[in-house]
């Protein structure tokens, strides 16, 4: 199986305002039993970080995500779908305009954390090429006041055909 990356997705999403952020919250309070503040995503799109949202026709939100430039990387900090709206690709096309963004920002490699537990999306990030890099123990918050680990992958570009292995066999 090969990743068929989109060319400019972006049609498919807007920038992400303040004004916008209602909606998101609502979202996120849906997705998450420990979703971000107003004042994470705030304090993100002040900071200048990349923050795009995905609307259906009728102008629900379907999902969101934000990203932080660094040197030659990208960082995803939150990347969410409406929980009634999961399962039908909407991560994917936040994924491939990610990556389109990844591409004009001419960055080498892609990061992000993944809860351990949410083995779904681990698979879905897999099956796109991200290779697990790392674990960061105790990162995300858990139930009873514990801590989840995160698993770190990356995602590495090549010089100007976009993911390294993207027309290459993904496991």
């Amino acid at each position: 199986m090969s990743a068929q990356w989109q060319a400019e997705p972006d049609d498919e999403l807007a920038v992400m305002s303040t004004a916008h952020l209602d909606a998101v919250m609502a979202v996120e309070s849906a997705a998450y039993d420990f979703p971000w503040t107003r004042g994470n995503f705030i304090d993100s799109l002040a900071a200048g970080n990349f923050a795009r949202v995905r609307f259906a026709p009728g102008g629900a939100l379907l999902g969101y995500f934000v990203a932080m430039a660094g040197v030659d990387e990208m960082h995803l900090l939150n990347i969410t779908v409406e929980p009634a709206a999961q399962g039908r690709g909407h991560a994917r096309v936040l994924i491939d305009a990610l990556v389109a963004l990844c591409r004009r920002q001419q960055v080498a490699t892609l990061w992000l954390e993944v809860r351990a537990s949410n083995a779904r999306a681990r698979s879905m990030y897999e099956h796109l090429g991200f290779a697990r890099v790392g674990v960061r123990k105790g990162y995300y918050p858990a139930s009873f006041g514990r801590r989840e680990d995160a698993i770190v992958m990356s995602l590495k570009f090549g010089a100007a055909v976009g993911p390294q292995g993207a027309n290459d066999a993904l496991g």
